[in-house]
């Protein structure tokens, strides 16, 4: 009983980790995409919805900024700006 209560705590241990770098990888690139749009006459609270928006349609696995990235997924990006109210 012991070693099946390590197992699940070291396995919960590991799960929160997992999400915790995941979470920080997300923050890095929705603020480069908010830095990247400042100045394109949206709020900042728009363009903040905007970037999330987008950060959710990518894939965890994409090495492309979100600016790049949407560039190639219009379909994404008129979706993230009717969501978010921009334009």
């Amino acid at each position: 009983m012991k070693k099946l209560t390590i197992i699940l705590f070291l396995v919960a241990f590991a799960m929160t980790a997992g999400l915790a770098f995941g979470n920080a990888d997300d923050v890095k690139w929705v603020n480069q995409c908010i830095k990247d749009n400042k100045g394109e006459g949206a709020t900042q609270g728009v363009v903040k919805k905007y970037c999330e928006c987008m950060n959710n349609k990518m894939s965890d696995s994409e090495t492309q900024s979100i600016s790049q990235w949407e560039k190639s997924h219009p379909a994404e990006m008129k979706d993230c700006e009717k969501q978010s109210g921009w334009k």
